[in-house]
């Protein structure tokens, strides 16, 4: 499967409709602290603003480039595509910046020590994302997939019920961990993931999603925890 599903008043990549519906994440915005600053204030704030321009174009691009299928998987269903992200090395590369600005200016300039990606759309921008910010990557696989003792967590996806398995010693305990997918829809898959990295004792300091379908209030079922999106579907 290539994506997601989503409403079905998407409206179509590229109209002034759809960029217009691109909005900044929801969660609080903390400037970033890159050691260029040159002074406590003026310097670390001028760094931030311009980060932040420089999403915000990115973010129409991206959006842009996005495809809409309409009754698959099936009827009823409008399935986001993000694999042309991947198409354009230049959109790619825009793609895992864009992520990386995210982070620094999401989460307070703290970089996580371990990304985890979920399967299976976590595992094309989780690796070198987590190679950007100096993280290890741990991915997150169905049951079954991965050998050696695992922790287990089931979840309600939008058309049944799943596991999702970690190996066992993946993470070390006290490490701070940045979940990672395309898309959050439901928020089941996100949460499950979420509660392995506990089981495993991580320090879980949020979550990062290229696109957030927000009707379906995906968001309210991660616990209180950051919750950061570069796009926002519109409805």
């Amino acid at each position: 499967m290539s994506s997601a599903p989503a409403p079905q008043s998407s409206l179509p990549a590229g109209s002034e409709q759809a960029s217009a519906g691109i909005a900044h994440p929801t969660t609080t915005t903390h400037a970033a602290n890159p050691s260029t600053s040159q002074d406590a204030q003026g310097g670390q704030s001028t760094t931030a603003s311009a980060s932040a321009a420089e999403l915000a174009s990115t973010k129409v691009a991206l959006y842009g480039a996005l495809r809409r299928f309409p009754d698959f998987p099936i009827k009823g269903i409008n399935f986001i595509d993000i694999m042309p992200l991947f198409l354009d090395p230049k959109l790619q590369e825009g793609l895992l910046h864009a992520l990386e600005l995210q982070v620094l200016l999401q989460f307070g300039g703290a970089r996580p020590d371990v990304v985890v990606g979920l399967d299976a759309r976590g595992f094309l921008f989780g690796p070198p994302l987590a190679l950007r910010l100096g993280a290890a990557f741990v991915p997150v696989r169905k049951q079954g997939k991965l050998p050696g003792p695992c922790v287990t967590a089931a979840y309600e996806k939008e058309y049944g019920a799943d596991y999702f398995q970690m190996q066992d010693g993946s993470i070390r305990s006290g490490q701070k961990v940045l979940v990672v997918d395309d898309i959050i829809a439901t928020g089941g898959s996100a949460y499950a993931a979420g509660q392995l990295v506990k089981q495993l004792g991580g320090d879980l300091i949020g979550y990062l999603f290229i696109l957030e379908i927000p009707f379906l209030k995906g968001r309210d079922k991660l616990g209180g925890v950051p919750v950061s999106t570069l796009l926002e579907e519109a409805e």
